[in-house]
C-alpha cells in the first residue's frame, strides 16, 4: 500500500539522478534532439524519449528543451530520471543511532540534521538506511520501495526529529495503512520568518513540483495541479521578526511544510530552497543583518524539527506517543532571537 501520502513532508526525492551525459561532436550537424537521442539510446522508443523531454528529464547545457530543439556541436545533453542509476544493494555501516523506543516489532529514533535517510545520488553512504542495515537484519521493504528497508516515511536530510522504523512486514503494512488513512499524528516545530496572521490556522493548498524547477515544491492554490495537502499551524512564540510555529500534518507531501509556509509569506528560517536564507523580515541596519548571519552560521539548515509522533502499535494495539527535544543548534538560535527582541 504505497501512495504519495507515504512520502515524507520533507523528502530527498526532489533530486533527479543523472543516467546519461552525452557531448555532441564538434562537427555535429543540426539535428532534432529526439532523433539525436533515439540514435544513441538502445531499446528506448522515440515516443518515450519525447515524453521524457516534455517531462523535463532532458537538459541541454543545463537548461530544459523541447523535442524540436536542434542539437548543436559540443552541446552537453544530460538525461536525469527519478530512480538512481544503480542497484539497490545497501552497504551496512556502523553509524550510531539515537533510539528512543524499541521492541520486537518496531523502533522510533531521533534523526540528527545532516543525515540522509536513504541512499541516493551523491549520498550513497552514511545514510540512516546504511546504519539500519548494520544494526538490524532483514528489515522489510514496501512494494516499490526497494533499497529502503524498514522505512514507512522519511524526512529531509536537513530536518531533524522522530522517525518510526518497521522490523517486520506485518508492522510495515500496518503503519503504512495508518499513514494512508492520515491517522498518524505528527507535529513539527519550525522557526519561520515574520509573525503569521492569523496566529493559527489551516493551509489547504495543493502542492507539487514546480514547473520551473523540479527540485522545488510549489503551491497551486487553484487546485489545477499538484496534490491535495493540508497543514494546521499555530504560533507558539512570536518574536517580532521570526516566530516559533507548530505545524501538524494532515497529509504528508514532499516538502509540504516548507512549501506551505512560503506560500503564506512565512518561509522557514535559513531554508535556502524556499528563500528563507535571506533577511525576509526586519530592519536594514547592518547590526541586524550581522545578527541574522550569525544565526545562519549557528544553524546552517532550515529550522525544522519533527517534534512529536503518535500512532497505534500494529501488534499490541496500544497508542504510542513520542516527543523530542529541539536539537542544540535550533535551541541556540531560538534563544538568540529571544534575547534579541528583549534588548532591541
Amino acid at each position: 500500500m504505497v501512495n504519495d501520502d507515504l512520502q515524507p513532508d520533507d523528502s530527498e526525492e526532489e533530486l533527479l539522478f543523472e543516467h546519461h551525459r552525452i557531448v555532441a561532436d564538434p562537427g555535429q550537424s543540426l539535428l532534432r534532439i529526439d532523433k539525436f537521442l533515439n540514435d544513441r539510446l538502445p531499446n528506448v522508443t522515440r515516443t518515450k524519449i519525447q515524453k521524457g523531454i516534455d517531462d523535463g528529464f532532458v537538459t541541454v547545457n543545463g537548461k530544459p528543451v523541447k523535442s524540436n530543439y536542434k542539437v548543436h556541436p559540443s552541446d552537453v545533453i544530460v538525461i536525469s530520471l527519478p530512480e538512481p542509476p544503480r542497484d539497490t544493494d545497501i552497504v551496512p555501516e556502523n553509524i550510531p543511532l539515537n533510539i528512543v523506543f524499541e521492541d520486537d516489532h518496531l523502533l522510533v529514533l531521533n534523526k540528527p540534521a545532516g543525515m540522509v535517510v536513504h541512499p541516493a545520488y551523491q549520498n550513497w553512504s552514511g545514510t540512516l538506511v546504511n546504519a539500519l542495515a548494520y544494526h538490524f537484519q532483514n528489515l522489510p521493504q514496501l512494494p516499490g520501495n526497494e533499497g529502503k528497508p524498514g522505512l514507512v516515511h522519511r524526512i529531509d536530510k536537513d530536518t531533524s526529529g522522530l522517525l518510526v522504523i518497521a522490523k517486520t512486514e506485518a508492522v510495515m503494512t500496518g503503519l503504512a495503512k495508518q499513514f494512508f488513512d492520515h491517522t498518524i499524528e505528527r507535529t513539527y516545530w519550525a522557526l519561520v520568518w515574520g509573525e503569521p496572521s492569523p496566529s493559527e490556522g489551516t493551509i489547504s493548498v495543493h502542492v507539487g513540483r514546480s514547473l520551473k524547477d523540479r527540485r522545488v515544491i510549489a503551491a497551486f492554490p487553484e487546485g489545477d495541479m499538484g496534490k491535495h495537502a493540508v497543514t494546521h499551524y499555530r504560533t507558539l512564540k512570536p518574536l517580532r521578526y521570526v516566530s516559533l510555529v507548530e505545524c501538524r500534518l494532515e497529509t504528508g507531501r514532499t516538502h509540504q511544510i516548507r512549501a506551505h509556509m512560503k506560500y503564506i509569506g512565512h518561509p522557514l528560517f535559513n531554508d535556502a530552497t524556499y528563500g528563507g536564507d535571506q533577511v525576509v523580515k526586519g530592519t536594514v541596519f547592518t547590526k541586524y543583518k550581522q545578527f541574522v548571519q550569525n544565526c545562519f552560521k549557528l544553524m546552517p539548515r532550515q529550522a525544522l524539527h519533527a517534534k512529536t509522533l503518535g500512532f497505534i502499535h500494529p501488534v499490541t494495539g496500544k497508542k504510542l506517543q513520542f516527543d523530542s527535544e529541539l536539537p542544540d543548534d535550533f535551541q541556540a538560535v531560538l534563544e538568540k532571537w529571544e534575547k534579541y527582541v528583549q534588548h532591541n
